[in-house]
């Protein structure tokens, strides 16, 4: 029990040098040494069992090293936190095609080429998740008669009269504005749209009428990159 008292009053000792504005700690912000003390607190409590009760020397000199192992471990993973995280998306993206793996600070979104060669690309369209196919021949969003339904438009009252051309052939289309597209944290609001008459197209289409409102987009292999 003085072991653990002694450990407390060290992890309290050094919040109270974080919050008091003394400086980096051991080359660590204030704000990452305020995070490892959770870490700490926890180690110290799992530490404190370890000597609550005798143990043979042998017994003892494995729970350190196993125990300092670990938390060398987490040191590591903390460290490397922001490169992990970039993996762990990449793996993400694979799995799961059409989810943008977002960087909020730098207001971006990627995506991975999905099996059949396409980018498959989540959005949000009036606040309803739809799948698109990221298309840069197309001259502005395109929805399946289906989709419109879908997110609240209503198809029987369209004027289906501009001619358009799809991989089905020559179909028909509705002038339509969204009133708000959104993928990952980018938002877009009064997206100019059609919606293909029935049977024209098989999926909608992100086209040039959202692109366009973009600073940069760009396909480097198998990853598109979509920047607000």
């Amino acid at each position: 029990m003085l072991f653990i008292g002694v450990a407390l009053l060290v992890a309290v000792g050094l919040a109270l040098v974080i919050s008091s504005d003394a400086g980096s700690l051991l080359g660590l912000t204030q704000a990452q040494t305020g995070q490892l003390i959770p870490l700490m607190l926890i180690l110290i409590l799992v530490a404190g069992g370890a000597f609550s009760r005798r143990y043979k020397f042998g017994e003892l000199a494995s729970s350190v090293l196993l125990w300092a192992g670990l938390f060398a471990f987490a040191m590591l993973g903390y460290t490397y936190r922001d490169d992990l995280s970039g993996v762990a998306g990449r793996v993400m993206g694979e799995l799961r095609p059409g989810v943008a793996i977002v960087d909020e600070q730098q207001g971006s979104a990627t995506f991975r080429r999905g099996l059949g060669g396409h980018f498959e690309i989540k959005v949000d369209i009036n606040g309803v998740p739809l799948t698109t196919i990221f298309d840069t021949g197309a001259s502005a969003v395109v929805l399946t008669e289906e989709d419109a339904e879908t997110v609240g438009i209503d198809t029987g009252s369209l004027r289906f009269s501009v001619p358009v051309s799809t991989a089905n052939g020559t179909g028909r289309a509705a002038i339509v504005t969204l009133d708000q597209l959104q993928i990952g944290t980018i938002v877009r609001k009064k997206v100019r749209a059609f919606v293909a008459e029935h049977g024209a197209l098989e999926t909608s289409l992100l086209g040039m009428t959202f692109l366009e409102t973009l600073s940069r987009y760009a396909v480097s292999g198998n990853s598109l990159e979509l920047l607000d």
